[in-house]
């Protein structure tokens, strides 16, 4: 077997545990569990970002989201389980633009099994472009292998990559997801998922869109932060 990440080849310890036990479906070296760095200690309430002071209970963007009325409540809270490292950012290229599938399987294995526990999972969708493109979505590529049913409720408009734009251009861009299915959402706590938190604008127009056609709540889960 051979690590997901850097496909060094692994030798298990084969133990009564080891036999009796299911393999999982993927495997991870110690030297790149080490390079992910856990999200730990005091984090900004809404976004999961660290923060330094006990005393911030928001961190300066998320201060500035909630100032404007437009989108002050949208998106509830993010939780994310790794800092976006250099480590964490090849990672999810090798993930997304270099076509590794199983990419997923490795960062399923750190999901908590309740992570959407009364709530309704929506992965973040890509263009028809841009799955043509890679071939799958990575976020519906998450929910599989965690095993969490979802819904694939939200539609994408083609357009430049998110990651190309300034925060600028992303907090003044127009909503690029379309609702298909109102009545499977109405009432309901949403729980969007998605590979990285960046500036939070792509979460937070899914979110507003979510919650114009009746969601009780939003919030957001990601590997990234």
């Amino acid at each position: 077997m051979n690590c997901v990440f850097c496909l060094k080849q692994l030798i298990p310890e084969i133990n009564w545990t080891y036999l009796l036990s299911k393999e999982p479906i993927c495997h991870i070296c110690e030297e790149c569990k080490e390079k992910l760095e856990i999200i730990s200690g005091e984090v900004c309430a809404i976004c999961g970002r660290s923060v330094e002071s006990l005393n911030e209970k928001t961190c300066s963007d998320c201060y500035r989201w909630e100032q404007q009325k437009t989108w002050k409540g949208v998106l509830e809270k993010n939780t994310a389980l790794f800092h976006y490292n250099p480590f964490l950012k090849d990672i999810i290229a090798q993930f997304k633009y270099r076509g590794d599938y199983h990419v997923a399987a490795a960062f399923s294995l750190f999901i908590p099994k309740n992570v959407a526990k009364n709530k309704i999972a929506v992965p973040i969708p890509l263009s028809t472009e841009r799955l043509y493109e890679r071939g799958f979505n990575q976020a519906e590529a998450i929910l599989h292998y965690a095993n969490i049913p979802y819904i694939p409720c939200l539609s994408r408009t083609h357009g430049e990559k998110q990651s190309k734009k300034t925060r600028q251009q992303r907090l003044q861009s127009e909503n690029i997801f379309s609702l298909k299915g109102k009545d499977r959402i109405n009432t309901q706590d949403i729980l969007l998922i998605d590979d990285i938190y960046t500036t939070g604008a792509t979460l937070r127009h899914a979110a507003k869109l979510l919650k114009e056609a009746g969601a009780h709540s939003v919030s957001s889960f990601t590997i990234a932060r």
